[in-house]
């Protein structure tokens, strides 16, 4: 089905097809030329970070990050439940354990009080995801982190220019991997990045990225390494994005504050969180809907706006509650994360919304509330 109003679009113009022009007339179309490193570089910088290693998609970045750490088989890397396949499947392909742990009730986020609890003598990495654009409480899991000499990686991927206290996530762990698909704040097409401040790690990155194989001895492998290397194509698209990212996301955050003002009054809709502590980039405008209060459940919901021409995600699904992860999990509970997979939406959050897209939006949700609820 197309929609007239898609959940997620690509702002693609002039500048992007101007670099991407520009690399394509150069010649350097795949892994060398000279806009990977300007993208490593000024992403980088943006974040407040200090090295750049460009890859070739989000699941890369991470699975990268933990070989790099060391990860492997035997050992166990906390994750959270609620948050897209990738996480768990890179912690797999290492040989490693993902141990699943269930959401905050108030940001959606993993909870730092339940990592506590499955810390073991084989956990060595924390992973924490930034979900649907809101930050995690980074103070606290950080703090768990140095108290047992745990890894941390961030997942960025869905949180771009997202700030903790004031300062972009992706500058708080030992390594931030990000995610650069159609569908986020920037875009490559495909593509991500991981960050470090840990030119050691860089370093290491960069090496494992390419093959394993040594810049000043071509064709020598020391290592068995992978093919995660970003194209130039994409960095020069990444670059012209990367341009716009501040006007993408003060957008997006205009979005929010159309849609936080006209649901707000209805009942049975619970708006996306945003903690005193944390700035929301939005990646999606994500609200709960409580079957009870509202008089219509989430795939209901979902299925009336389809039915108007506007595109709508559900939330994940929990990973422990899949086939493929169902055998890590072994008496553990995740009431919050199931909770809200239940009952979660996306609507549309593109930053070529209008105003009057919005308010069609809105004025359907608002309808079948107030039908439902014979008000």
């Amino acid at each position: 089905m197309k929609f007239k109003i898609p959940v997620a679009e690509p702002v693609i113009g002039k500048r992007e097809l101007e670099l991407v022009t520009e690399a394509v007339k150069s010649g350097w179309v795949s892994s060398k030329g000279k806009f990977i490193k300007e993208f490593e570089t000024k992403f980088a910088e943006y974040i407040g970070v200090e090295y750049g290693v460009a890859v070739s998609n989000g699941t890369a970045a991470l699975h990268l990050a933990l070989v790099t750490l060391g990860i492997g088989k035997g050992d166990e890397v906390i994750i959270p439940t609620l948050t897209f396949a990738s996480v768990a499947n890179a912690v797999i392909y290492t040989g490693a354990k993902p141990v699943f742990i269930d959401s905050h009730p108030d940001y959606w986020c993993i909870n730092p009080n339940s990592i506590e609890k499955r810390v073991t003598t084989r956990t060595k990495a924390i992973i924490v995801v930034h979900l649907y654009g809101h930050p995690c409480d980074m103070d606290r899991i950080l703090k768990i982190a140095e108290e047992n000499n745990l890894y941390v990686i961030e997942d960025c991927a869905e949180a771009h220019g997202a700030e903790y206290k004031g300062k972009k996530v992706g500058s708080f762990g030992d390594i931030s991997c990000f995610s650069f698909y159609g569908n986020k704040i920037i875009t490559t097409g495909e593509g991500g990045m991981c960050l470090t401040n840990d030119s050691k790690l860089a370093e290491k990155m960069r090496f494992l990225r390419d093959h394993g194989m040594r810049p000043e001895r071509r064709y020598w492998h020391e290592v068995i390494g992978f093919n995660y290397r970003m194209t130039n194509l994409q960095a020069a698209l990444g670059v012209a994005q990367l341009e716009k990212i501040n006007d993408f996301i003060k957008k997006k955050r205009e979005i929010a504050e159309i849609y936080n003002s006209q649901l707000k009054n209805i009942e049975g809709v619970i708006l996306p969180p945003e903690m005193p502590w944390a700035k929301n980039v939005y990646w999606m405008y994500s609200i709960l809907i409580s079957e009870e209060n509202y008089g219509l459940n989430r795939d209901g919901l979902m299925k009336k706006l389809a039915e108007k021409g506007v595109e709508t995600r559900r939330f994940f699904y929990p990973l422990h509650m899949m086939p493929p992860y169902r055998k890590y999990v072994k008496n553990c509970t995740f009431h919050v994360a199931e909770r809200l997979s239940s009952c979660g939406i996306n609507l549309p959050s593109s930053v070529k919304l209008t105003k009057d897209d919005i308010e069609k939006i809105i004025q359907v949700i608002s309808t079948l509330n107030q039908g439902r609820c014979g008000r």
